[in-house]
């Protein structure tokens, strides 16, 4: 693979993720696939949507994985279960579960200050916890705003900028969604880990589990068999009042963002590597809860966010999940054992707001 590629109770494991064995007939579980198909057929249309790709893992079985649409449409390439979706910010979950690892080697600890394994850092930032980078708590300054990269140059120039910016809340006291967290864990795992993020990926989780197509990479990149991205958003240059269109999305991540950000991957290979984690093949169960408990802030309340996730309970049903780009998420329901994945080529697709109802399709 190229190198660009507790503050829950800790219940018992089949408990925790529901994992026991309930039969299901193949004319009940055909019948669902054949209602999440047309689910997605319509959402398509009404979201127009290009390509997608969905998988659905039920108690210990992927039991859907299809791919529907076109993954380039001016050359009208049909999406495949072959094809590469960015996963964006979800890349996010990956970096909280290399984290874990770490942890479980006893080379990193989730309550240890930021500078016991990063030296280089403005003073303000020292005292910052490693988990609280995890879970957005830090307090830090953005590195990407809605220009780009922070000072407007080059990576580097960006991180000499936000170094010069004071802290915008101290460490703990809120949640605020900022890509400066998640650069400085590709450090501390890169530091820890003895290998770039990247390689450390391609080691523990990627390469363990034959995630083979799985690599790093952007819209500027060349990656073989990337689906074309696209969005209805008007174009600045569009006159007031201009008519929709479908039009190419450009999205830049820079390699020190990856932990972030940078992952391609197919639904294939996402819902292998969720099924492993939910089985607890590349972390423990105490690590998974450990990894899916809220963050604490200093109030007492729990955040949005525990060790790379977002979390909440919806509905009564507790759900841990992650979702980048405005088109790809995916989101595990521990407690029933199931977890829907959905990954699109167009911006604004938010497909979090419809894997609910492919959920209830399988319940």
């Amino acid at each position: 693979m190229p190198a660009r590629t507790l503050r829950c109770l800790l219940l018992p494991v089949v408990a925790l993720l529901g994992l026991v064995a309930m039969p299901v007939s193949a004319d009940s579980l055909e019948e669902a696939n054949q209602k999440t198909r047309v689910l997605l057929q319509n959402t398509m249309q009404q979201r127009g949507i290009p390509g997608l790709q969905v998988a659905v893992i039920k108690h210990g079985s992927i039991v859907f994985s299809e791919s529907l649409g076109l993954a380039n449409v001016e050359n009208h390439v049909p999406a495949s279960r072959t094809t590469l979706f960015p996963l964006n910010s979800a890349t996010k979950a990956f970096t909280g579960v290399a984290v874990m690892q770490l942890v479980e080697a006893g080379q990193l600890d989730l309550d240890a200050p930021v500078s016991r394994y990063l030296q280089a850092l403005p003073p303000a930032w020292h005292g910052i916890r490693v988990r609280q980078l995890l879970a957005h708590t830090s307090g830090l300054p953005d590195i990407v705003g809605e220009q780009g990269l922070a000072g407007g140059g080059s990576e580097a120039d960006a991180w000499r900028t936000i170094e010069q910016l004071p802290v915008e809340a101290a460490a703990g006291e809120r949640f605020a969604y900022n890509q400066t967290n998640y650069g400085l864990l590709a450090r501390i795992i890169a530091q820890q880990g003895g290998v770039p993020y990247e390689d450390f990926l391609a080691a523990r989780q990627l390469g363990v589990l034959g995630m083979s197509r799985t690599r790093f990479g952007d819209s500027y990149d060349l990656v073989p068999g990337a689906a074309t991205i696209y969005s209805l958003f008007p174009r600045s240059t569009d006159a007031e009042g201009a008519p929709v269109r479908l039009s190419h999305w450009f999205y830049d991540m820079p390699q020190g963002l990856w932990a972030g950000g940078g992952l391609q991957t197919t639904g294939d290979e996402l819902a292998a590597w969720l099924l492993a984690l939910m089985q607890q093949r590349l972390i423990s169960a105490k690590s998974l809860a450990r990894m899916w408990a809220p963050e604490q802030l200093n109030d007492g309340s729990a955040g949005p966010w525990a060790a790379g996730w977002p979390v909440a309970t919806v509905d009564g049903r507790r759900q841990v999940s992650s979702m980048g780009g405005a088109r790809a998420a995916f989101v595990v329901y521990p407690d029933e054992g199931l977890a829907v994945i959905v990954l699109t080529n167009l911006v604004g697709a938010n497909p979090q707001q419809f894997i609910a109802q492919i959920a209830a399709i399988y319940r």
